[in-house]
C-alpha cells in the first residue's frame, strides 16, 4: 500500500507531496514500484494535528485523485472520516474510502458506491 499525504504537516514525509503535481508524480512512481494500492489523505492523523475543513481536504486530494485515476491501474483510496470528502474522492474517481477516525455524522455513508468500484 502506497500512502500519499497531501498535508503540509504530514508525520511520514514532511509534507513533500502538498503541490498537485508533485503528489501525482509520487502516486505514479509507487504504483511503478508494486503499490497494491494508493491511499491520499488530506489531513494529518498525526498526534496533535488540527483538523482540516472539509472542503479543504477536496481541494487537496480531489485533484490528485483525478489524475491518477486515468494513470494508473491500482485502487485509489481516500483516507478520510469526512463523509463529503469520501463523496468527492468516489465522485472524482475509481476510489474507495478508509479511515482512522469515527465518520463525523451527516447520516451519509459511502459503502453502496464503494460496492460498484471494479475492484470491491
Amino acid at each position: 500500500m502506497g500512502v500519499l499525504n497531501v498535508t503540509p504537516d504530514s508525520f511520514s514525509d514532511g509534507g513533500q507531496f502538498l503541490d498537485r503535481d508533485r503528489a501525482v508524480e509520487h502516486g505514479l512512481r509507487m504504483a511503478a514500484e508494486g503499490a497494491a494500492i494508493i491511499d491520499v489523505g488530506a489531513e494529518s492523523t498525526r498526534p496533535g494535528a488540527q483538523g482540516v475543513p472539509g472542503d479543504e481536504q477536496v481541494r487537496r486530494a480531489v485533484p490528485v485523485i483525478k489524475a491518477l485515476a486515468g494513470q494508473v491501474k491500482v485502487p485509489l483510496s481516500i483516507d478520510t472520516h469526512d463523509p463529503d470528502v469520501a463523496r468527492a474522492a468516489l465522485d472524482a474517481g475509481p476510489a474507495s474510502s478508509t479511515t482512522s477516525r469515527p465518520w463525523r455524522t451527516s447520516g451519509w455513508r459511502p459503502w453502496p458506491q464503494i460496492a460498484q468500484c471494479p475492484w470491491s
